[in-house]
């Protein structure tokens, strides 16, 4: 299986996943909070809108363009840190996280 279509199937496990654990949203946040800077969009997203509306969508994207995956990647650590903090029980999230980041961390 290339990386694009093992990284295809890691995407959809973290959007099932988000989906089983309730977090995952209709309604898009407002653009203001999209545009956010900071690492994550802390500032203005929780880790679970970050992945929703901005991960899960540049990842997909590079997937259906073919376009060069990051050379690195380590979103697992913040997704414990997040989750901990939220008091939400992300074990399994972060496992799927920490394919995705072994994947490209690989390649």
């Amino acid at each position: 299986m290339d990386v694009y279509s093992e990284l295809a199937e890691r995407l959809l496990q973290v959007e099932a996943e988000l989906r089983a654990m309730q977090l995952w949203e209709l309604n898009s946040p407002p653009a203001e909070a999209m545009a956010s800077t900071e690492p994550f969009a802390l500032d203005q997203l929780r880790f679970s809108q970050w992945l929703q509306f901005v991960f899960l969508p540049r990842m997909n994207l590079m997937i259906e363009t073919e376009s060069p995956l990051p050379a690195s990647c380590s979103i697992a650590p913040m997704a414990e840190e997040c989750f901990k903090a939220e008091s939400i029980n992300g074990a399994a999230m972060v496992a799927h996280l920490a394919a995705i980041d072994g994947l490209l961390t690989q390649n």
